[in-house]
């Protein structure tokens, strides 16, 4: 392969994805958060960014993810945010107002910015200002109704025994409100209080949907729409069959370019895609709740250059201790990878591309590694990437999707990461991030309970 044709498909633009037939389509867009002029920089502020959000998906806080103190398909653009995530275009009230939420599978709950008391410390990124956010007002909204004690709905925060967390509700004469929520992500958190509101959606009203009116955030100006598997997720609310989405290649520059994101409330199968079952970690949910959010997926191996990484299975497959396991997720920019793990890999790359010289200053400055310097070479040998599934399911991954050129000198960096600071044990081992799932076509097909993929130019 030549250079070119390297740099090429390290700087892969896409196109917008298609839509099947009756379905919704809704936007993902852009925020930033990069300071372009140092892709250094860049770069390390996503590594860095990648391992912070998985020390929390590693290890949420019990119960922290939540404390008191028509049927046809749906398509929506997506669009990559410069800080690593994409974001989804959805309006909410009567009339509607509309906002451009950070689209997350690894959490369940919708919330954003809401009232005109709204403030968010830490919220100074580039193009955001932390006193003029854009928040939903319930006063102007006919359908807004803040939920009580006793409606159901603050059952699926709260749980089967939502009214003792209710201190004054005393028999069948309860007017108290279900108590305020807090979330916490890797990166920041968010509280206020529930909400029962309408989804206004192209051709489709949800009434009814649970959301959070958040009043406070520290590092989460934009508000979050939860795809995961807790009850109160987007796609569980609107009793979707399946939700799909494209994802357009990363470029760090809030072009505008997007792809679609296909809600499903209908069955059916997709022709040439392949599946692999969700894993049920039941042990993990027992010990900690939050992990029942997550999408667990059957990694059996990882080969590079076509030869098996040997991975310990501890670090495959869920244990007796909940810990282990590989799961998907949205919110996560670079691929994680415990830190045996990705020690092995590294070496696996290391060894199949031993003719070039490794750059042990770059991998300092960007975070990433191992990085490369192949600005002399006329032709370059990668080794390919492939995750091995259950179910016979492969996903080979693009070049692009796991070597980036890090700057116009011809070194290039493995974009998946580890975490060198603080090694967290449990959780899962493995966090599929979006950069790895940039131009697959990805399904969660919640009613056969698996995930199905196939390459797609976005």
């Amino acid at each position: 392969m030549s250079l070119l044709s390297i740099l090429s498909l390290l700087l892969l633009t896409s196109a917008v994805a298609g839509a099947g037939a009756a379905s919704i389509t809704l936007p993902l867009s852009p925020l930033s958060a990069l300071n372009h002029a140092d892709p250094f920089q860049n770069l390390k502020f996503l590594a860095t960014l990648s391992t912070t959000r998985a020390r929390h998906l590693k290890r949420p806080g019990k119960n922290s993810t939540f404390s008191p103190s028509s049927s046809g398909n749906t398509d929506i653009p997506l669009l990559p945010q410069s800080y690593g995530g994409y974001s989804v275009s959805l309006s909410f009230g009567t009339p509607p107002q509309k906002f451009d939420l950070v689209m997350d599978t690894g959490s369940s709950l919708v919330w954003f910015p809401c009232t005109s008391r709204y403030t968010c410390s830490r919220c100074n990124f580039p193009n955001v200002d932390p006193e003029n956010i854009t928040a939903f007002m319930p006063k102007l909204s006919s359908t807004a109704k803040v939920i009580g004690c006793k409606n159901p709905k603050c059952g699926l925060i709260y749980g089967s025994d939502s009214l003792s967390t209710c201190r004054n509700c005393v028999g069948n004469n309860c007017t108290e409100i279900c108590p305020p929520y807090m979330v916490q992500y890797g990166s920041g958190s968010t509280s206020g209080l529930l909400l029962s509101e309408t989804l206004d959606l192209p051709g489709k009203l949800v009434e009814g949907v649970l959301v959070g009116c958040s009043i406070i955030s520290t590092q989460q100006p934009s508000g979050i729409a939860g795809f995961g598997r807790g009850p109160e997720s987007l796609p569980v609310q609107m009793g979707l069959k399946k939700f799909s989405y494209c994802l357009v290649s990363h470029n760090f520059d809030d072009t505008g370019h997007g792809s679609e994101m296909v809600l499903v409330s209908g069955s059916g199968k997709t022709r040439d895609v392949s599946y692999t079952p969700f894993v049920n970690n039941t042990m993990a949910y027992s010990l900690n709740p939050a992990f029942s959010n997550y999408y667990y997926v059957g990694l059996r191996k990882i080969t590079v250059g076509g030869r098996k990484v040997r991975i310990p299975y501890r670090f495959l497959a869920p244990g007796a201790d909940g810990s282990g396991g590989t799961i998907i997720d949205s919110g996560t920019t670079f691929t994680f990878m415990e830190r045996d793990v990705h020690g092995l890999v590294a070496a696996a790359f290391e060894k199949e591309m031993g003719k070039y010289k490794r750059v042990s200053e770059v991998e300092d400055r960007s975070g990433l590694r191992p990085c490369f310097d192949v600005s002399n070479e006329t032709t370059v040998s990668f080794p390919e990437l492939v995750f091995h599934f259950k179910g016979g399911a492969k996903m080979e991954f693009p070049l692009a999707d796991y070597f980036s050129l890090v700057d116009g000198n011809g070194v290039i960096c493995m974009t998946i990461v580890t975490d060198d600071v603080v090694k967290v044990v449990g959780g899962p081992s493995i966090i599929l991030g979006n950069y790895q799932q940039q131009n697959f076509y990805v399904e969660y097909d919640l009613e056969n309970q698996r995930l199905g993929f196939r390459k797609k130019t976005c």
